[in-house]
């Protein structure tokens, strides 16, 4: 992968500003954060679901009206949507041994509690009792989720009993991501030296995710396109009037033999 293919820190930047804008039309679109995990997600799934079918469920809107407030908006949308998606599709199909092994797939994800808690006290801005600060990297596995919850036909577990375990193991790494981090916080993921904000505990469940993605990954590719079974049509009864509009009845007509 070329630096020039690379999402850079101004290229995400971007990727919020157009979200913001987005927003400012539709109030339901997404952080970037979610859509991290929505993509990872789609791209590990069983069918490569087309954009024109997975966008609007992204972003929450009917049909292929997207709130893009010009084709030029879009199209540039789309280019670093683009771009992102093959960084991470590189990632996971890298043969990787360590998470931190720079060609192994890391999501931007965003601890927001650190940020908060690095801020200084007049600049900290109250929240509601019921509305906490995300955990770390819980919007990631919430978009994740997101995809896995919309597209059920296409992450129904495989018949094979290994393989449903493996399906099974995987999505509830995933899961564990999605609720709070309750444990006590040992380290700042916004800063190196920033006061502790995410939990021992959160880091494992977090790197666990990580290689969940790895083996979703891996076993869709192993198993392949999901095929439907091959009904055969209803035949008449034989007493019935045959489809062919000969008036004869099906037993004397294609019936017969």
């Amino acid at each position: 992968m070329t630096a020039h293919s690379t999402l850079q820190p101004d290229d995400f930047d971007e990727l919020d500003a157009l979200l913001d804008d987005l927003r400012t039309r539709h109030d339901e679109t997404p952080q970037w954060e979610f859509c991290e995990g929505f993509m990872a997600a789609m791209i590990c799934c069983r069918r490569a679901v087309p954009a024109e079918e997975y966008l609007p469920m992204l972003l929450d809107v009917d049909g292929d009206s997207l709130p893009f407030a010009e084709a030029a908006q879009r199209e540039r949308f789309m280019a670093l949507w683009t771009r992102r998606w093959n960084e991470i599709a590189t990632a996971l199909d890298a043969d990787v041994d360590s998470l931190d092994d720079d060609r192994a797939y890391q999501p931007e994800t965003l601890d927001v509690r650190g940020g908060m808690a690095a801020l200084p006290e007049a600049e900290r801005v109250p929240l509601p009792d019921d509305e906490p600060l995300p955990s770390f990297a819980q919007i990631w596995a919430l978009g994740f989720m997101y995809a896995v919850e919309n597209w059920p036909d296409d992450w129904a577990a495989p018949r094979d009993k290994e393989a449903a375990e493996w399906l099974n193991g995987a999505l509830d790494a995933i899961v564990a991501l999605t609720e709070d981090d309750t444990g006590v916080p040992t380290v700042s993921m916004f800063s190196e030296d920033g006061p502790p904000s995410v939990s021992d505990a959160r880091l494992e469940a977090y790197g666990a995710a990580l290689w969940a993605v790895y083996d979703l990954r891996e076993l869709w590719r192993t198993l392949g396109p999901r095929v439907d079974p091959v009904r055969k049509a209803a035949e008449p009864g034989r007493n019935d009037v045959c489809p062919c509009g000969s008036g004869k009845k099906y037993k004397k007509c294609h019936g017969a033999g």
